[in-house]
């Protein structure tokens, strides 16, 4: 009945067209180079506040789901990537085009697209309730190492360090803690500003980080001039490309899917292992680079089934699995929702409403995508003098309809600023957004088990469970440094061995 439920509410005229809208807005964004589907949900989430929550989180989904696949149609076509997780896409769907095949590799790429995210959706409506299921054993102490979990996570996402990527989490928790306690009743970094006594409102801080940080960027570089590619007719991947690939796609799917439940990984990684992996199997892997189906087939379906793979942290325990599911994590919050095992109780028809919103998406954007590709490539012809003040109105309108407050729009334009200038120290604004989304959850379930514990720190060692996320946070931390010195010995290793032999 809940599925049906969910069904039901989907297939409203109004959340139908909604659904449409979102999945457009999605491709047209994602061929955009420069914008994102994190930067679009962020630009599109304080119009959602005046629709009810499963038309609003439903566009969000779609839009999520439907910009990770535009990114690559000028990734193929002019060697842009319209999206950091379509980068991996151009290794091989540019060389591709060249060839004169831009319509092979557009129509692989959106049916390895559609393969992936239905593969993820499948797993997403059978993981999901059963690590809710889980979660309803969790309390206060059980959250916050999961939480610390979760934070820990930030080391390996995007940004080439992380420490740099552990310090922007810690800012982002910084900054959650402004405003007034709710357990001690003190006032923190309100500067005597009474909008910043319940604290910093989460929409102009992902408008700035995100939209405004990426326009000053852009401001600051130079016009380049692209090679575009001539896109004949776009066509579905043939029987040998299917026979090909279809191991492929299947490894791709599994692998960005159970990349993108773990906390705070998301598309961009996916798709790089996914292209790893797909050379790595390949008995043409010595071609990739030069114009390989495979090389189109395997990031694609990996970055797409990580969308769904996201969610499944997000809905279930309230954890973001990237970047995006985030900024989907604060529109729910926004709609007076927390995701956890209670959200499966007491309102499952929002779960399979989200279920199927992004699976109709997948479908809509497989149809936009062969049928209409050539025309959204042409997006990313608009003058860079016209789209970006464009954008900076949206930030400023977006900033400002939340609270109808102007210290959100300079809130909105601080946060522009100081992620421009990290971005250009190699910082990302991806671990400040977690640590800003967790930050609340972090400190409320810290205080909650002190006072289970009776302010005594040593109970959280009669937690199994805590123990255990305590014990994966201190691995996650520690892989990239141990990864490195592995290396560096097994380069020794050989390196001695190689003297030794002449």
């Amino acid at each position: 009945m809940d599925i049906l439920g969910g069904l039901l509410t989907i297939l409203q005229p109004a959340t139908l067209m909604l659904i449409v809208f979102g999945t457009i807005a999605g491709v047209l964004v994602g061929a955009l180079p420069g914008l994102s589907s994190s930067m679009a949900v962020a630009l599109l989430l304080p119009f959602t506040i005046y629709l009810d929550p499963i038309p609003a989180i439903a566009m969000l989904a779609s839009l999520y789901c439907a910009g990770t696949f535009g990114g690559s149609i000028t990734a193929i076509l002019i060697n842009a990537p319209g999206a950091p997780p379509a980068a991996a896409t151009a290794f091989d769907g540019y060389p591709l085009a060249r060839k004169g095949q831009a319509g092979r590799a557009l129509g692989m790429a959106a049916v390895a697209s559609v393969i992936g995210g239905i593969f993820s959706l499948i797993v997403l409506i059978l993981a999901a309730p059963l690590l809710a299921t889980v979660a309803y054993k969790f309390g206060p102490p059980e959250y916050f190492a999961l939480t610390v979990f979760g934070l820990s996570m930030l080391a390996s996402i995007s940004g080439s360090s992380a420490i740099r990527n552990l310090i922007g989490g810690a800012f982002g928790v910084l900054l959650s803690t402004v405003g007034v306690d709710l357990l001690t009743g003190v006032e923190r970094f309100t500067f005597n500003v009474p909008e910043l006594y319940e604290g910093i409102n989460f929409i102009p801080v992902l408008i700035g980080l995100f939209a405004m940080a990426e326009l000053l960027n852009q401001a600051g570089a130079k016009a380049k001039k692209l090679q575009r590619i001539a896109v004949g007719r776009i066509a579905l991947p043939s029987r040998e490309d299917f026979r090909a690939c279809w191991k492929t796609i299947l490894r791709s799917s599994g692998l960005g899917t159970f990349i993108g439940i773990l906390p705070a990984e998301g598309s961009t990684m996916a798709a790089m292992i996914g292209y790893n992996e797909a050379k790595r199997w390949s008995p043409n892997g010595k071609n990739f680079g030069e114009g390989e189906i495979e090389g189109v087939a395997g990031p694609e379906a990996a970055n797409n089934a990580a969308t769904g793979g996201a969610m499944v942290p997000t809905l279930a325990l309230g954890i973001p699995g990237s970047a995006t599911a985030a900024v989907i994590l604060g529109g729910l919050q926004i709609q007076g929702l927390r995701p956890g095992p209670y959200l499966f109780q007491n309102q499952p028809d929002l779960l399979y409403a989200i279920f199927f919103s992004m699976l109709i998406a997948n479908v809509v954007f497989l149809i936009f995508g062969l049928a209409g590709a050539r025309y959204f490539s042409r997006i990313s012809m608009i003058p860079r003098e016209f789209l970006w003040p464009g954008v900076f109105c949206l930030c400023v309108v977006g900033a400002y309809g939340g609270a109808q407050s102007m210290v959100d729009v300079y809130i909105m334009l601080i946060s522009g600023l100081v992620g421009f200038f990290l971005n250009r120290a190699g910082f990302s604004s991806a671990p400040i957004i977690m640590g800003l989304v967790l930050g609340h959850l972090v400190e409320s379930s810290l205080g909650q088990s002190m006072i289970l514990f009776d302010q005594d720190a040593t109970g959280f060692l009669t937690r199994p469970i805590a123990l255990l996320f305590f014990a994966l946070a201190l691995l996650s931390v520690l892989s990239t440094p141990l990864g490195r010195f592995i290396s560096a010995k097994r380069r020794a290793k050989v390196d001695r061995l190689a003297h030794g032999n002449e």
